[in-house]
């Protein structure tokens, strides 16, 4: 299910879009101001972003700048009483994917809702040979890594490697299921002192003291628990 933080300081307005929403099938997260906001966006996996801009501690337009320059991949809609023609092309200018002003028709602002995530689902398709959580960068379909801006030197199985794990991120991948899924027929990899080779010097490689992204099950496998921004 889609998840879409609703920022509006407007309490009755709030409740009544997550209501709308959750019974359009998306699963709302609430909040009133933007330090909520930035909260919930470094703590919950999100699809899109409802934002009004006059909050009491802060401008919508900041928080959606925020959003972009980090390089997250979430949609933003403004929602807001900010009708000037002036607001809508800033709106937009911040890089805000549709901008609704107030009062609105809530089947419409739905209609909305959904055109913005299946145009987002399409993008992040698009981009899905690439990891990032704006500390590492994996770049699938150029073979190239980098770590806070230096380049990192990847061997091709450890991309293999790189890209299971990311695209099952969150899921334990037990060490038979790595053996059968990477390792060739030519004989590389094929036994299971050599994965954890791999697996430690992969992880020298990718990780540091404040960045940990592979995490060992002992007696099963391992996931992988980056955050993809």
């Amino acid at each position: 299910m889609k998840r879409i933080l609703v920022l509006e300081d407007d309490l009755a307005l709030c409740t009544g879009l997550c209501f709308e929403l959750d019974t359009a099938g998306y699963v709302s997260i609430p909040a009133y101001s933007c330090a909520k906001a930035r909260y919930l966006l470094g703590q919950e996996a999100l699809d899109l972003v409802l934002l009004d801009v006059n909050l009491p501690d802060g401008s919508g337009f900041d928080l959606c700048r925020e959003i972009k320059e980090a390089g997250r991949q979430i949609p933003v809609i403004f929602l807001t009483a900010n009708d000037l023609e002036t607001d809508v092309l800033k709106g937009f200018d911040m890089g805000a994917e549709d901008y609704v002003t107030k009062p609105f028709n809530m089947q419409i602002l739905l209609k909305r809702v959904e055109v913005v995530l299946r145009r987002g689902g399409k993008v992040r398709e698009q981009k899905s040979d690439r990891w990032s959580d704006g500390h590492l960068t994996l770049d699938f379909s150029s073979l190239t890594a980098q770590r806070a801006g230096e380049k990192l030197a990847i061997t091709p199985n450890e991309y293999k490697l790189l890209k299971v794990l990311t695209e099952n991120a969150g899921n334990i991948l037990t060490r038979q299921v790595l053996l059968d899924r990477l390792w060739d027929s030519a004989g590389n990899y094929i036994d299971d002192h050599t994965l954890t080779v791999a697996m430690n010097r992969l992880r020298a490689k990718i990780e540091d003291q404040q960045h940990s992204y592979i995490k060992t099950v002992r007696g099963m496998g391992y996931i992988w628990t980056g955050r993809r921004q």
